[in-house]
């Protein structure tokens, strides 16, 4: 970059400086996302090639070929608190988005437990996408199976399947962590290259499947490949939407990098928005192509090995293979991404003495621009959710679940308060904002109520249905009464904790955030 584009950008950058300081903080992180770095973020958090990998497997075997209608239900039911989500992030772009936009519309204690909660099940996501490598790399190469050698079953709730991805999920935790520490800009070109490399992945899978299909696109019509179950269809219906869940949460994931984006007010809720919208028609045709294509319903493979299986029967092994290393690539960039956003928020609740240890990771670093602390924090911590759970075959599925449940809880706490304060007439900024280009900001104007109201109702519906104590989720021991309930269990005791260090929080004064007292204008 010539000084003269240097000098050219100082302009700039000085006015989001002081837009941030304006909103309370100083300019401690650098600003180098540029927009699509920023969209990269939000898109590789979600990373459909990663999670639906993952987790097709999961659904297919609940509802059978039916359960592609939970995708577009689960859409449209997020693209309605993603959109909530953007009129916020125009008018608060800062790090901790959750958590800062919760205390500025309900107070600190609301503000808090939606920040503890979501940075607890931040952690848990970070430790799901690590170990979606497992889903992957034995497909690609046998080696990739260390636990019971190549000829051990790799699937992701065998007993070996399970161990083996706890190993290589604290493998690829380091190499996160390590690249989160050297700097932002390196984060941001990694997770770009990843994104790209999984959109043409998702791309090249798609046109690849549909000129392969076994049967025509009808069959989402039926139930085929559902084996029954005790509770009828329905129940088996609901559960399978844990996968679609699953991977359409952390689109919020723009708004946790808004202090290090340039013009975040006019990138950032745009970014939040077209993550999702580009993952949901994505996600959506590869799994209407993978049903086509598969080669069986009925055998018991789709429900066992997932996607993995599909392309590999479908393409051979060295075409399957290919496709495979896509995905591999795109684990990697979805596990930064979700590390990278779980950070921010540890530093942003940090540097509100909000956290124990907060004079450590609420330090940035000022050669890197990176609070590296934090970020080893989340490393560290989400590798220790993988090893204690090394001898649970549920996992993938428990863990999926429960760190979800949690998303979807401290989401609530933001559209929740939000809610009420549209029905008050109460606002949340500044009247008559403007982005960095000088247009008003995003907002959803006279339909902001109504579609508030809505993913309100969603959401508590899915939390409802996500913390359902089942068994073929939580326990598949299917006896063992404390793992069924784990979710609701864990859950309660995140809260108890979370209380504990509120109430340290409260005896030592650090409850109010420095502009507790904005002005108020529409959120949109």
């Amino acid at each position: 970059m010539t000084i003269a584009t240097k000098q050219a950008l100082r302009p700039a950058e000085d006015r989001e400086s002081n837009d941030l300081r304006g909103l309370g903080y100083p300019q401690e992180l650098h600003r180098k996302v540029g927009s699509y770095a920023s969209f990269a973020a939000g898109f590789s958090f979600v990373s459909i090639l990663t999670t639906v990998f993952q987790l097709f497997a999961l659904g297919f075997s609940f509802g059978g070929a039916a359960f592609f209608w939970t995708w577009p239900a689960v859409f449209i039911g997020q693209l309605l608190v993603a959109l909530n989500f953007a009129a916020l992030a125009a008018h608060f772009p800062i790090s901790g988005a959750i958590f800062q936009w919760s205390s500025r519309l309900a107070g600190s204690t609301i503000g808090w437990f939606s920040g503890w909660v979501m940075v607890i099940g931040q952690v848990i996501t970070v430790a799901v996408a690590a170990i979606a490598l497992q889903a992957v790399l034995p497909s690609i190469w046998s080696g990739f199976q260390v636990v019971g050698g190549p000829g051990a079953d790799p699937s992701v709730t065998s007993p070996t399947g399970a161990r083996n991805a706890v190993l290589l999920g604290v493998g690829l935790l380091v190499i996160t962590t390590i690249v989160n520490v050297v700097g932002v800009h390196l984060m941001a070109t990694l997770t770009s290259i990843g994104v790209t490399v999984e959109l043409i992945g998702v791309v090249a899978i798609v046109v690849a499947l549909f000129s392969h299909p076994e049967r025509g696109v009808g069959v989402v019509m039926t139930p085929q490949g559902y084996t029954g179950g005790p509770s009828g269809y329905f129940a088996a219906f609901l559960a399978s939407s844990l996968m679609a869940a699953y991977v359409m949460v952390g689109f919020d994931s723009a708004g946790e990098l808004s202090e290090e984006t340039v013009s975040p007010r006019r990138n950032t809720p745009r970014t939040i928005v077209r993550a999702l919208v580009i993952s949901g028609i994505g996600g959506g045709l590869l799994i209407i192509a993978a049903l086509m294509a598969a080669p069986s319903l009925t055998d018991g493979n789709l429900a066992k090995y997932g996607l993995a299986w599909v392309l590999t029967s479908s393409f051979g092994e060295f075409g399957g293979r290919i496709m495979l290393g896509a995905v591999a690539v795109s684990v990697f960039a979805c596990t930064l991404a979700c590390q990278t956003s779980c950070s921010r928020m540890v530093f942003s609740m940090a540097r509100e003495r909000m956290l124990p240890l907060h004079g450590l990771f609420g330090r940035v670093s000022p050669r890197t621009g990176t609070p590296i602390a934090a970020s080893v924090a989340v490393g560290i911590g989400a590798s220790l959710v993988l090893l204690v759970n090394y001898n649970q075959s549920a996992i993938f599925t428990a863990l999926s679940s429960l760190c979800i449940a949690m998303l979807y809880m401290a989401y609530l706490g933001v559209t929740g308060p939000l809610l009420v304060r549209r029905l008050l007439g109460r606002r949340t900024g500044r009247p008559g904002q403007l982005d960095e280009s000088g247009e008003p900001v995003f907002c959803l104007g006279r339909y902001g109520t109504a579609i508030n109201a809505v993913a309100v109702a969603y959401q508590v519906l899915m939390i409802v249905n996500l913390m359902w104590p089942r068994a073929a989720v939580y326990d598949l021991t299917g006896n063992t009464w404390w793992l069924q309930w784990s979710a609701s269990l864990f859950v309660l005791l995140t809260l108890a904790v979370g209380a504990l260090i509120h109430r340290r929080n409260k005896a030592a004064g650090y409850l109010q955030l420095r502009i507790a007292h904005l002005a108020e204008a529409s959120a949109g």
